[in-house]
């Protein structure tokens, strides 16, 4: 019952990490961009809700009613006015780039904030379980973020394949310059799709700081962990994405029922290894 228990919390780690993931995947999917800044854009996020929860008073999930469109916007100017400029044929550029904005707020961050570790307390839900038996429970917060990541991700789906926005994205990844020939303004539909994904990095960044302590330089891990779970799960498929955070979630429990210091290292074996034997990952995107 101890396993089951582990694996179970193993399955609920892997909807932050779908979190992670998500945006990841809905930018990489849309205009093949790979965002090395995206770890560092969800701390970010978590400071914003700390200042958010700080300042105003209001609890870490209603702060999200303000740093959910604060992010969607910086996502829009950050891809409409930057980013835009680096696509192309050659990857190396928005590479370089997201990379120094990656530097940029790790430096930023660390200057306004310091390195002292931080939290947000959200009360009673940190410490609420539900007892499915003796020794098997379930953390109400865990299963808020799991809940959270599978309706972000249905949402997504829907989105993509039931709305006008939707057939745009497609459109402009499909075929950019057919798109273009239609009348749609590619660089507005990339960054509306950077809008969405920081939208995303918002309320993953706010599970982050309730789950855990977050300071300036983590970043760069959680920008692995979606990494991971994005290609385990398949590069473009959302349910895909939440499969992969699942899998590298159970991976890292497990890890750690074995030895606490193998928790991180069995999740990136478990990486490796999908790399090895699927390299597409195991629901790799299916063009419609």
């Amino acid at each position: 019952m101890e396993w089951a228990n582990s694996i179970l919390q193993g399955v609920l780690v892997g909807g932050l990490y779908a979190l992670f993931a998500a945006g990841l995947s809905l930018i990489f999917g849309v205009m093949r961009l790979v965002n090395i800044a995206h770890g560092d854009l969800i701390v970010l996020a978590a400071y914003l809700a700390l200042v958010a929860t700080q300042t105003l008073g209001v609890g870490p999930m209603t702060s999200l009613l303000l740093i959910a469109p604060l992010m969607a916007a910086i996502g829009y100017a950050l891809q409409r006015f930057l980013l835009n400029q680096t696509l192309g044929g050659d990857l190396l550029p928005p590479l370089l780039v997201t990379f120094g904005l990656s530097v940029i707020i790790q430096n930023g961050l660390l200057e306004i904030f310091t390195a002292n570790s931080r939290k947000l307390q959200a009360g009673d839900i940190e410490v609420a379980t539900w007892a499915i038996s003796d020794k098997l429970s379930i953390g109400a917060l865990p299963a808020l973020q799991f809940a959270v990541a599978v309706a972000v991700i249905g949402g997504l789906q829907w989105l993509f394949y039931r709305t006008a926005m939707g057939r745009a994205f497609r459109a402009t990844s499909d075929d950019p310059q057919t798109a273009q020939l239609v009348g749609l303004d590619n660089r507005h539909v990339f960054a509306l799709a950077m809008a969405l994904s920081l939208a995303i990095v918002a309320i993953a960044g706010v599970f982050l700081a309730v789950r855990a302590n977050f300071d300036p330089a983590i970043g760069p891990a959680r920008l692995i962990f979606g990494f991971e779970a994005v290609i385990i799960g398949g590069l473009g498929n959302l349910w895909g994405t939440l499969a992969g955070g699942v899998i590298l979630g159970v991976a890292q429990a497990i890890g750690a029922k074995i030895d606490p210091g193998w928790q991180l290292l069995a999740g990136h074996i478990a990486f490796l290894a999908v790399l090895a034997v699927r390299p597409e990952g195991f629901f790799p995107r299916v063009k419609h």
